[in-house]
């Protein structure tokens, strides 16, 4: 089993939105994935963005002036 780490997972209402924010960080160089939402988080849509903890405010910031919704921002071992 591999060790977990902590991670940033952004959930989202919809699936475009999902798309969208992997997009800007492919366009904005910033790491990170999308994934299925893990079990211990619940979302509208089943797809997340996987991130590290330290581009949670670049991300926020990002995603805001995208004009891109989220569901949530989350912290958890990976």
């Amino acid at each position: 089993m591999r060790a977990k780490h902590p991670r940033l997972v952004i959930t989202f209402h919809t699936t475009a939105e999902a798309m969208a924010t992997e997009q800007l960080c492919l366009r904005e160089h910033l790491e990170g994935k999308l994934i299925s939402v893990p079990r211990c988080l619940t979302s509208d849509c089943g797809i997340a963005w996987s991130a590290p903890l330290e581009l949670r405010k670049t991300l926020k910031q990002k995603l805001q002036e995208a004009a891109i919704e989220t569901d949530g921002f989350h912290e958890i071992l990976l």
